[in-house]
């Protein structure tokens, strides 16, 4: 059809469908079936941006064409109509998620109405729908996956701070993806066009940290040859994100602090003040509460950050997420590296679930590229993972799951150390990344003998 909104007019009456569409052929494209059979098999070929339906028809009546029509997607506006209609009816069927109910005779004015507000609400939706898809997907939210409650409440946050100006502070472990919250924070709002700007606080000495983020006049110290703009100048208009803010010392805590209120400062060695329009995030994996009390941290600043606290769950507290996150990696990395990779067996994704992930996301990403890269089958499998990783997911697994697979995994893996080095304890125990004291531990709960010196658990020679 034309570039017209589309209308099916659903009536089994031949003089009404005839009627209304005479009269709103001009301004839509119009289509007309007998009955709401009909109206399914038109659609499902066809799309319609408004149903228009008589309530009382032969075989399926208007009420079950609405239910029907509330699982379609794009699911189209529906206005019933109806010789009979009612208060109770008109309620019912608006309840049950129709647009609007218009009495016959149909008031054709108040029909034309009725099709503009319903078709510009129906474009502002998939306007509302287009962008909220933009944001987890162009801006971001690809890189933050999760599906476990935790991970949800997250997004929830992103999605209702982003819009605003409001001050950030993302606290959680080494490895969460802090970075990667705060940049979906930037390019979700309305300073997406503009600079994010981060600073990595713990990196930069304090004096040089000054420097980096306020910017120096030309002499203002040694080696300073001209002047230099901050990140907070750099960040004007965007994002500035300080990444391990809880490391900053007691006289930059008190100039961010002015940068808050007042949205100014001076140049490392000058006088001009600087007027900047910034929206701060901050982020740090220690506890800034306890460094409140202890003195070590400003309380003024810190209720100046905090005014959207948003915290990221290690991944020992979301294991349900590992496998996607997993998968994800396996199929962004294997295409960087250009290997070709089908997938992880059940017993390599049973080990990554096991792991307690100190190094959280971070750490799973670098084991996942480890295992693409060095892997040499279709699938990773637990010959893959790295050996310290397969005791440690082992260790725990028997923990929970003694006599498990992965326990005997364990015990398979110690066995193939020590043949391929010749019985040695030390590089065996070197290749598996634990102590040879822990390897002479495992031996004895294992019941295994030393292929080198024939020993059993009890140390006779055999």
């Amino acid at each position: 059809m034309s570039g017209k909104p589309v209308i099916l007019i659903v009536d089994d009456e031949k003089n009404t469908r005839e009627g209304l569409a005479r009269a709103l052929r001009d301004e839509y494209a119009v289509a007309e079936v007998e009955n709401g059979l009909r109206a399914l098999e038109w659609l499902e070929t066809r799309h319609a941006d408004v149903v228009l339906s008589d309530l009382r028809m032969p075989g399926m009546d208007g009420m079950a064409l609405l239910s029907r029509l509330l699982g379609r997607e794009p699911q189209p506006v529906l206005i019933l109509l109806t010789a009979y209609g009612n208060i109770e009816t008109a309620v019912e069927a608006m309840k049950r998620g129709a647009y609007d109910f218009l009495a016959k005779p149909v008031n054709l004015d108040r029909l034309e109405l009725l099709l503009k507000r319903a078709l510009a609400e129906r474009r502002l939706g998939e306007e509302n729908r287009r962008l909220k898809a933009q944001l987890d997907s162009k801006y971001g939210f690809e890189n933050i996956l999760g599906t476990s409650p935790a991970m949800q409440e997250v997004f929830d946050t992103i999605r209702q701070a982003a819009p605003t100006r409001a001050t950030v502070l993302i606290q959680g472990e080494s490895g969460t993806g802090k970075e990667l919250v705060a940049r979906a924070l930037h390019q979700c709002g309305p300073r997406a066009q503009g600079p994010f700007i981060p600073v990595h606080c713990a990196a930069l000495a304090p004096t040089l940290l000054e420097s980096e983020l306020f910017g120096h006049e030309k002499g203002a110290f040694t080696g300073a040859q001209e002047r230099r703009r901050g990140r907070f100048e750099l960040a004007d208009g965007g994002t500035l994100f300080l990444d391990e803010i809880g490391e900053i010392d007691a006289a930059l805590q008190v100039k961010i602090l002015r940068v808050l209120e007042e949205r100014q400062f001076e140049r490392v060695g000058g006088t001009e003040t600087v007027s900047v329009d910034v929206r701060l995030v901050a982020a740090t994996n220690r506890d800034l509460k306890k460094m409140v009390e202890d003195g070590a941290f400003r309380e003024d600043l810190f209720y100046r950050l905090y005014v959207v606290n948003l915290t990221l769950p290690p991944l020992r507290e979301r294991a349900g997420d590992i496998a996607l996150l997993a998968q994800h990696y396996l199929e962004t990395l294997a295409k960087e590296h250009g290997r070709k990779v089908a997938g992880i067996t059940t017993e390599a994704m049973d080990a990554l679930a096991a792991y307690p992930w100190p190094g959280n996301v971070r750490e799973l990403r670098n084991v996942i590229e480890r295992m693409v890269v060095l892997g040499a089958g279709e699938k990773l499998t637990v010959r893959d993972l790295p050996s310290s990783l397969r005791l440690a997911a082992g260790r725990a697994a028997s923990a929970a799951r003694p006599g498990s697979a992965l326990r005997d995994a364990e015990r398979q893996l110690i066995e193939e150390a020590l043949r391929r080095h010749k019985g040695s304890r030390t590089r065996a125990a070197q290749d598996l990344g634990i102590s040879r004291r822990t390897l002479h531990r495992k031996l004895n709960e294992f019941g295994l003998r030393n292929p080198q010196d024939g020993q059993t658990k009890e140390g006779r020679r055999t």
